[in-house]
């Protein structure tokens, strides 16, 4: 005999636990699913740890800095791996700890600690219990991709997800991915004291921004002495004594690289492999993401796919705001939708990348005529009171219509300025709404306005 719901949640990364609360708040006997720890990859493996190590790389890199802020710190700098993980684990875990006890105090919840499977397009089991509702909710989320890379199998590796275990330094990380996970945890590292390689396959660094962004974030990263090896097209691994081998088949440099650890940062994969998908009829693509509407509803009636798994954005902020959009439709009678959302999102090196709808490429690609207006950091006096001038500025704009398209900002605090951008896009406004307007001295942001007002034809 099933036990019945009105609404199953499996998962509760960010967009499981505030529908949970929702449905609950609107009357509903909801059930809530976990196979592991509460609050999904941002809060135990992403988002909240990872910014936390950042946080404490910051600080070693800056304390090396001193002297150049008239500071003198007695003795060369060290850091305590141990006392780092240690800050990681505490303020992630009292994340996660909040997140299971609201979920556990929701008047009309009921949470299960288990690996759910689907048995019909109504039937969940968990922990040998049959669950039944008319509206299901998968907020699985993912992990890291694991490469089919000869040799792999024959040596220990690292994900995102490991990383979080380790309390010492590696004498030599070797990162295979030149992306965003990669990248971070790159840097990061090389400020924990390590030495660090960073290996590509491509022919540079983030591939899915615009050059001058990658080559900016290229020499960043090499001024702090990471080794970028790229064009790496023929990756292998293998182990000599107590060291790993990368063998690379590249352009230019060493066809092998010796390290003590290897950190995989490829990509990552939908955790939808082992749900019974097929035993609710449930479609996914050719890569195991499920497939939604604009609305977030698979293909079976009563079934949605919110969050990493469903391929519509794979990051904290796009999974809430799936929720959102599913709550809103559900119960408040507003018919939003996933293609109302503009791309967002930032790559947390330092300085950081702030990124808001198209790139260069992308606007050149529409066929438009467009106007680009860029400022170095260098030429932001907060930045260069900071002692933080590394990077850029640009924004897009349709010539036409005087619509901004996009823009990236590659620099101190552009992870935040980035947003006065996106508010104007999202209020459809022109881009003379900023222009014009006054901002702050002294701020990063007083400079869009100026950034605005030279504007020239992308060429």
């Amino acid at each position: 005999m099933a036990q019945g719901f009105d609404a199953i949640i499996i998962g509760t990364g960010q967009a499981g636990p505030a529908l949970a609360a929702r449905l609950s708040g609107a009357g509903m006997k909801v059930a809530i699913i976990e196979r592991a720890r509460f609050g999904g990859t941002c809060v135990n493996t992403g988002c909240i740890p990872t910014k936390t190590l950042i946080a404490s790389a910051y600080a070693a890199q800056t304390a090396r800095r001193a002297a150049e802020y008239g500071v003198t710190i007695g003795g060369p700098v060290t850091v305590d791996m141990k006392r780092v993980k240690a800050r990681k684990d505490e303020i992630s875990g009292h994340s996660s700890n909040g997140v299971e006890q609201w979920l556990r105090g929701l008047e009309n919840g009921t949470v299960y600690h288990g690996h759910a499977r689907f048995e019909s397009a109504r039937t969940v089991r968990v922990n040998g219990e049959l669950l039944e509702a008319d509206r299901i909710f998968v907020n699985v989320g993912g992990r890291a991709l694991i490469p089919p890379m000869p040799g792999l199998d024959k040596v220990p590796y690292l994900t995102n997800s490991s990383m979080m275990e380790v309390n010492f330094l590696p004498e030599h990380l070797i990162v295979i991915g030149g992306s965003y996970v990669g990248l971070e945890f790159g840097q990061m590292y090389r400020r924990f004291g390590a030495r660090v390689t960073i290996v590509e396959k491509g022919p540079r660094l983030i591939q899915r921004e615009d050059e001058d962004v990658s080559q900016a974030v290229r020499e960043i990263l090499e001024s702090e002495g990471i080794e970028i090896r790229l064009d790496a097209n023929c990756l292998t691994a293998r182990s000599e004594g107590s060291r790993i081998v990368v063998g690379l088949d590249c352009s230019a440099g060493d066809r092998d690289v010796h390290g003590s650890h290897l950190l995989l940062a490829v990509g990552r994969v939908p955790n939808t492999d082992d749900l019974g998908l097929a035993s609710a009829g449930v479609e996914t693509d050719a890569r195991g993401y499920i497939t939604v509407d604009e609305q977030l509803r698979t293909n079976v009636a009563g079934i949605w796919a919110l969050g990493d798994c469903n391929g519509r954005g794979a990051f904290t902020h796009t999974s809430y705001n799936d929720y959102e959009i599913v709550a809103a439709n559900l119960l408040d009678n507003d018919a939003r939708k996933v293609s109302d959302r503009i791309a967002a999102y930032a790559m947390f090196i330092d300085p950081p990348l702030g990124r808001a709808g198209m790139t260069a490429s992308e606007a050149r690609q529409t066929g438009r005529k467009v106007l680009v207006g860029t400022r170095p950091m260098t030429r932001v006096a907060r930045a260069v009171e900071k002692g933080e001038s590394q990077g850029f500025m640009k924004v897009l704009v349709d010539a036409q219509s005087g619509a901004i398209l996009g823009a990236s900002i590659l620099g101190v605090t552009g992870d935040e300025v980035i947003h006065s951008l996106l508010d104007v896009m999202y209020a459809k406004a022109p881009y003379t709404t900023i222009s014009r307007a006054m901002h702050i001295h002294p701020t990063v942001s007083e400079l869009v306005p100026t950034l605005l007002q030279e504007l020239r034809p992308l060429e």
